[in-house]
């Protein structure tokens, strides 16, 4: 189509914008309660969306990328741009939906339209809620949310769709089954709303190239928008211009403060880097790379005085390798006071008959940190679990070991007979739900040099080997399948670590119910 087929209609695009605060109220954060003013970012959009149109006056753009950084407001515009086309698009029977990789991510966008219907006397008025669906009675107009299981879409005849983080879906399947829905439609809309991704091999990775395509001219597709916020390779991640130049709301949902931050986090992680360009600067990037700069891990280096450790409070991370692998046993030492460092003393084994084995296989000097007590042996060629639980006991007579958080995986014998010894054994699930919030604390505590763990060669090792796995919030845990190698002793320190921030948050001295029980009103 040429360009003379299209024309711009200011009042078509006005109408939406003015839909927006005249209907729709911010339901959560800071602007609750408040109508729904759009952004200038999301005010061009809006007028590009709806002003465009074809020569016979229905809508010019069938298709909508917009890719931009998190704490945009993207999913809050995108529930109002849900709640539009149900409600005021002029299209009788409209079926609009939110799709995303799982529910839970596609409920998100609808609960925030959900919400902006019952904050306003006018939606409230016309649309009827229920848990996962509303309808705009005059119309015979829907509003659904949809699951991620696209072979029961087929059928449907879709008016609008609201993609929510493309970036994560895990086939094009869903997508394909969608789009195809809408092909009855006199000028149906697919709007993705998504940040950056890892994954190149996906379908939004497949529609962000094409999006980039059309906005430099290299295909020609005038029913496709692209909208996309992004740093180039070429910006300097740490400067506040590439901050501003990529996220649209920068100095508004977000502050320089929070970026200044992130930024100070990732100076010595790789893959905190990682992240911080994929969800803040919108930039595509790959999923694995090394957690903790090592240079980062040295300068923690100071000595540990274990003899003045004596007595001291302390939690230790137990993980078991497989039967011929080194196992590892770490203790995290409450800090004196809060400006002192959290001290770490780590215990590793290796079964005595295959370690010369690992030392020509492997390549690492098990043997020469065996001679210098950096590792012990226990008897045999698989690991003796019966020993190390008496070396267990023997540290306990050592220092004061309140609580040992283990991997329930392979763990099972060890931990019941530690518990029979009267250690209190705490299960620790290696998900991200447990692993997370410790291992970005471990990352934070390193930079702030507030971990003193002595240099023990064989945990630098496995520092250097760790990388990590990362959710779709950013969320990090170490990977063992992944890491090139050992890193037993980093996920130990971990838990351990979790364990001591756990119970330094708890009050001291007893609860005030207990010493004078609970009122009733």
């Amino acid at each position: 189509m040429s360009g003379e087929q299209f024309y711009f209609d200011a009042a078509a695009a006005d109408r939406v914008v003015k839909f927006f605060p005249a209907c729709l109220v911010h339901a959560k954060g800071k602007w609750a309660g408040q109508p729904f003013e759009l952004l200038d970012w999301q005010k061009t959009i809006v007028r590009d969306l709806f002003g465009w149109k074809r020569a016979d006056g229905t809508r010019r753009y069938r298709t909508a990328y917009i890719s931009v950084p998190r704490k945009c407001g993207k999913t809050t515009l995108g529930a109002g741009l849900g709640l539009y086309l149900t409600t005021a698009d002029g299209e009788n029977g409209a079926e609009c939906y939110s799709a995303a990789a799982d529910r839970d991510q596609a409920a998100i966008m609808f609960d925030i339209a959900k919400s902006m219907v019952q904050s306003s006397p006018v939606l409230t008025a016309n649309i009827k809620t229920f848990r996962r669906s509303m309808v705009y009675h005059k119309a015979a107009s829907s509003y659904k949310v949809l699951s991620a299981d696209a072979p029961t879409k087929h059928g449907l005849n879709a008016h609008g769709i609201l993609f929510d983080e493309l970036h994560a879906q895990r086939s094009r399947e869903l997508w394909d089954v969608l789009t195809t829905s809408t092909g009855a439609r006199t000028q149906p809309l697919t709007i993705a709303i998504t940040t950056a991704g890892y994954d190149f091999e996906s379908i939004c990775y497949e529609i962000y190239t094409h999006a980039c395509a059309v906005r430099d001219g290299l295909i020609e597709d005038p029913a496709f928008y692209t909208c996309i916020f992004e740093a180039g390779e070429e910006d300097d991640w740490r400067s506040p211009a590439t901050w501003e130049k990529a996220h649209p709301s920068y100095g508004v949902t977000v502050q320089r403060s929070y970026f200044e931050d992130e930024v100070a986090k990732a100076e010595h992680s790789l893959a905190a880097q990682a992240t911080l360009k994929r969800l803040m600067l919108n930039m595509w990037t790959r999923q694995r790379e090394q957690f903790i700069d090592i240079e980062a891990w040295d300068a923690c280096a100071a000595p540990v005085d274990t003899a003045s450790l004596a007595g001291r409070r302390c939690y230790g991370g137990l993980d078991l390798a497989n039967t011929t692998d080194i196992n590892a046993f770490v203790l995290v030492f409450e800090p004196e006071d809060e400006d002192a460092p959290y001290d770490v003393v780590p215990y590793f084994w290796i079964p005595e008959e295959r370690m010369r084995q690992r030392v020509q296989r492997d390549r690492v000097p098990y043997d020469a940190w065996v001679n210098a007590g950096f590792i012990e042996t226990t008897p045999g060629d698989i690991a003796d679990h019966r020993h190390i639980q008496r070396r267990i006991c023997e540290i306990r007579d050592e220092f004061q070991v309140l609580e040992i958080a283990f991997d329930r995986w392979g763990s099972t014998q060890i931990s019941t007979g530690l518990t029979d010894e009267g250690f209190t054994m705490a299960s620790f699930g290696q998900g991200f739900a447990s692993m997370a919030s410790p291992t970005k604390e471990l990352l934070k505590l390193v930079c702030e040099k507030r971990i003193r763990h002595g240099g023990n060669p064989v945990l630098r090792w496995m520092i250097s080997n760790l990388t990590v796995k990362q959710d779709e919030a950013g969320n990090f845990k170490p990977d063992k399948a992944r890491s090139a190698e050992k890193i037993d002793g980093v996920v130990a320190l971990v838990m351990a670590l979790d364990r001591t921030l756990r119970h330094e948050a708890e009050p001291d001295g007893p609860s005030v119910y207990e010493e004078r029980g609970a009122f009733v009103l």
